[in-house]
């Protein structure tokens, strides 16, 4: 119930759907009599807002404290035993419609899986992840990852899929499930830097400690808080990406599904962060 209400809750609510409605909304309330006024006044606050939303900055602010709460990946030479990828990367439809692995912006993802399969031969390899609509049934992204991997120059076989969960909690509780992590063993949880500080949340909350792999940046770091888009649509995705992974911190955090509003590395006795590399 949760995932088809957030849904639907987050079509009407997304930044760029949101300024649309209120400039159709103001151009209709143009024609009712005396409102005219104020029609025409909603309609341009809310064009200059889809404006300023889509070519200032605000994209990358919204973006950046999300990417820079964990640090990139340092291998200090320390074993893996598993690697877990989180799904968002693979068009699972398309991939099965055209018989090969069709990746969209996030692809990185699964592109670090491969890399990572390949630098640590004896860790566990696992790609979770199910469909995501609420429409009509689809194909889940671990089934079409786990039938085209060997694009990617993955062995047959060596990848473990998670094809039931929808959500990011149901990522870290099934895949919890599967792998049954035991105490001790180096987990490297790999998802799109933006959304690593709620699936870390998601992942502590069911007690599975996983060392952040973050990949998928969208800012090159602080100096894009000066740096506008030349595209509209470039600047209404990125404040699309960000909005919603804001509301998803607080509205896990009000769920009871992180601990912590904005989970961030662990701090630990050798000033080191929890994946080895140092801590800023």
């Amino acid at each position: 119930m949760f995932y088809v209400l957030f849904k639907v809750a987050w079509f009407f609510a997304t930044p760029s759907n949101l300024l649309v409605v209120l400039v159709l909304l103001g151009l209709a309330v143009h024609f009712v009599p005396r409102l005219d006024g104020f029609g025409i006044g909603l309609t341009a606050f809310a064009a200059l807002l889809l404006l300023f939303a889509g070519l200032s900055p605000v994209a990358n602010w919204m973006l950046l404290p999300l990417e820079e709460r964990f640090a990139p990946f340092r291998d200090d030479g320390r074993p893996v035993d598993g690697v877990i990828v989180l799904g968002g990367s693979v068009l699972a439809e398309e991939s099965f419609g055209r018989g090969q692995l069709t990746l969209n912006d996030a692809g990185e993802r699964a592109v670090a899986l491969a890399d990572l399969a390949r630098r640590y031969p004896r860790a566990r390899m696992v790609f979770s992840g199910g469909g995501g609509t609420i429409l009509e049934d689809e194909a889940a992204e671990a089934a079409a990852f786990g039938r085209f991997a060997g694009a990617l120059g993955i062995e047959p076989g060596r990848i473990l899929v998670e094809d039931r969960s929808r959500t990011t909690d149901e990522n870290a509780a099934l895949s919890k499930a599967l792998v049954q992590p035991q105490p001790g063993e180096r987990w490297l949880l790999v998802t799109s830097a933006w959304h690593m500080p709620r699936a870390v949340g998601c992942f502590r909350q069911t007690g599975f400690a996983v060392a952040a792999y973050p990949v998928d940046f969208r800012t090159r770091g602080a100096s894009d808080a000066r740096r506008p888009f030349a595209f509209v649509s470039d600047g209404l995705r990125r404040v699309d990406v960000a909005a919603k992974e804001w509301v998803g911190l607080l509205a896990y955090r009000l769920a009871g599904r992180t601990s912590e509003l904005f989970p961030g590395p662990e701090p630990v006795s050798d000033s080191r962060s929890a994946d080895g590399s140092a801590r800023r």
